[in-house]
């Protein structure tokens, strides 16, 4: 692991986002409420609050954070799937990034297992950091 003794502690936030693309009539039961495994939307934004506070146990060199302040799991949901936006924030000498993106990628398989019997099809794509702040490198944000 880097050594991260010297550092000074900073605020800390990481924004990442991914997508599952989901059937049409799947999609209006996840938004109903009417899949046989119950709130799909609800158990996958406990996964991707899980996701985060377990991602040293998933990447193997990743820090371990002192305390997690914030995990925020958001949902959008438009034709063809739904999009899930993971925000985490700390105050901590090492960024979220790997957080954000585990957040996020726990969500959307929970999304996939809790829909599987019915669209086994289902593609998740595109899990990427949007935006992250503190540390030495200040701000960053993807372009497009």
């Amino acid at each position: 692991m880097v050594d991260v003794g010297d550092k000074p502690p900073t605020k800390r936030m990481a924004l990442a986002m991914g997508r599952i693309e989901v059937p049409p009539e799947v999609l209006r039961d996840v938004l109903e409420g009417k899949m046989e495994k119950g709130d799909v939307l609800a158990v996958a934004q406990v996964a991707g609050i899980m996701g985060a506070k377990l991602t040293p146990q998933l990447v193997p060199l990743c820090h371990t954070l002192p305390g997690l302040e914030a995990v925020d799991i958001r949902f959008e949901a438009e034709e063809g799937g739904i999009t899930v936006y993971a925000e985490v924030r700390c105050t901590g000498k090492t960024g979220v990034e790997m957080e954000a993106m585990a957040a996020c990628t726990a969500a959307l398989l929970a999304i996939y297992d809790m829909c599987k019997s019915r669209a086994p099809g289902m593609v998740i794509q595109e899990v990427k950091l949007l935006e992250k702040t503190g540390g030495k490198s200040g701000r960053w944000t993807r372009d497009a």
